[in-house]
C-alpha cells in the first residue's frame, strides 16, 4: 500500500556468545533453530513480522560476515533491504543506519525495531500491540518501548520502572531503565508492581529518532549528513567509513536514557529473550522432573532440572545429573551447572578451549 508508513527493523547481527557453545562467532543463535521448530530464530521473526507489515517495508540489519547467512535463510528478500553494518557498533549504530535509509524512502515513516532471537506466543496479541504502538507514535513524537509485566525475578533481563500513565490506558512515561539486576533488586522490582521487562522492541518516528540522535551524541552530528549522503546512493548497504567513527552503544544507553520523551506501553504477548540456556530452559517443555531435552534423543535416570541439546543423530544417556546444562556443538562438549552457563560460556569465547591457560 502506498499510503502504508509503517516499517521494521529486524536487527540480525549480534553474536550470541551466552549461548555458546551452541551459538558460535560464526553461525550465532539468531541463523540456528534453537528450539527445534524447523525454523531458525531469524526466520521465525520474518514470518511473525510478515503478517503485519508488507514485505516491501521490511529491512534486515546484519553484520557483513552475516550476510550470506541471511541471504541463504531468507532467500525472497530483496537485496536492498538486507543492511550491512561492516563494524560491530553495537544496535545504536545498526538502527541509525536502518532508521536513515528508511526515513530517506519516507519522510513520514514509523519504525518498529525487533531484534531477531525472541519468542513471542501469542502472535495475534503480538500483531494488535505492535499496531497499537505504530498508531501512538504516529500522533506522538515519542520514542515507545514495549514492555511484559514479570512473571519471576529473572537477572538476564532488563527492567523498566514506569512512571505515569499518558492518556491512552497503558502507556506510560519511562522512571528508570536497569539492565540485568542483582536478584535482590529483580524481586524487588517485580513485588513493586511498577516495573515491566524490557522486550527490546522499540517503535518510533524515523524522523524524530534521527532528530534525537543528532541532538544527544555529538558524533552522530557528523555521522547523520554522511548516512544521509549514502543512504541516496544505488546501494544504500555499502556504507564502511561512517561506521568508523560511532561509539559502540546500545539503544538503550545510547539514547533511551538520555531521552525525556521515552514511554513504555505494557504489552499482552507472551514473551521471552531466548540470550541464555536458563531463559530457554524456562519458556520449553520438560518432562515430569523439569527436564528441558530440546531436539535430542535422551534416556535419563534420577536426573531433574537439566537442559540438553546434542547435534541430530546424537542419542545421551544419562543417571544422576541436576541442575546442569548438557550442550554439544561441533567439536565441542559443554557440561556444567546451570547456573554456571553463562560465565563459562563467555571464559571459553575469549579463550578457545584447548588454549594453554597462564
Amino acid at each position: 500500500m502506498k499510503d502504508n508508513h509503517n516499517y521494521c527493523l529486524i536487527l540480525a547481527g549480534g553474536v550470541g556468545s551466552r549461548l555458546w557453545p551452541v551459538s558460535r562467532t560464526g553461525k550465532p543463535k539468531q541463523f540456528m533453530d534453537i528450539l527445534g521448530t524447523g525454523r531458525t530464530l531469524l526466520q521465525q521473526t520474518y514470518d511473525r513480522v510478515s503478517r503485519i507489515f508488507p514485505a516491501d517495508n521490511i529491512y534486515i540489519s546484519t553484520n557483513v560476515r552475516y550476510m550470506p547467512l541471511v541471504y541463504e535463510q531468507l532467500p525472497g528478500v530483496d537485496d536492498m533491504h538486507i543492511l550491512e553494518e561492516p563494524l560491530r557498533r553495537g544496535t545504536l549504530a545498526a538502527v541509525a543506519w536502518g532508521s536513515v535509509v528508511i526515513g530517506k524512502r519516507d519522510a513520514e515513516a514509523r519504525i518498529l525495531v525487533s531484534p531477531a532471537d525472541q519468542l513471542i506466543l501469542d502472535e495475534q496479541r503480538y500483531r494488535e500491540d505492535i499496531l497499537r504502538g505504530l498508531d501512538f507514535v504516529s500522533a506522538h513524537d515519542e520514542v515507545l518501548v514495549l514492555g511484559i509485566r514479570p512473571t519471576r525475578p529473572d537477572t538476564g533481563y532488563g527492567y523498566i520502572q514506569s512512571g505515569d500513565e499518558m492518556s491512552e490506558k497503558g502507556i506510560f512515561r519511562i522512571k528508570t531503565f536497569t539492565e540485568k539486576p542483582e536478584r535482590t533488586f529483580a524481586e524487588m522490582f517485580v513485588a513493586e508492581g511498577n516495573f515491566l521487562w524490557n522486550t527490546g522492541l522499540h517503535i518510533f518516528s524515523s524522523a524524530g529518532f534521527v532528530r534525537n540522535l543528532y541532538n544527544l551524541i555529538p558524533e552522530y552530528q557528523i555521522a547523520i549528513p554522511r548516512m544521509m549522503a549514502d543512504a541516496e546512493s544505488d546501494d544504500p548497504k555499502l556504507v564502511p567509513e561512517f561506521f568508523k567513527m560511532l561509539p559502540k552503544f546500545s539503544l538503550d544507553i545510547g539514547v533511551l536514557e538520555r531521552l525525556d520523551s521515552v514511554c513504555v506501553m505494557e504489552c499482552g504477548f507472551g514473551w521471552a529473550d531466548l540470550g541464555t540456556w536458563t531463559s530457554i530452559g524456562d519458556e520449553s517443555g520438560h518432562d515430569s522432573n523439569g527436564n528441558v531435552i530440546l531436539d535430542t534423543k535422551a534416556r535419563l535416570t534420577d536426573c531433574s532440572g537439566n537442559i540438553i541439546r546434542l547435534p541430530r543423530g546424537r542419542r545421551i544417556i544419562m543417571k544422576g545429573l541436576h541442575d546442569f546444562v548438557v550442550l554439544e556443538e561441533g567439536d565441542v562438549l559443554m557440561i556444567c551447572p546451570k547456573e554456571d552457563a553463562v560465565r563459562v560460556a563467555r571464559e571459553s569465547m575469549l579463550q578457545p578451549v584447548g588454549t594453554p591457560r597462564a
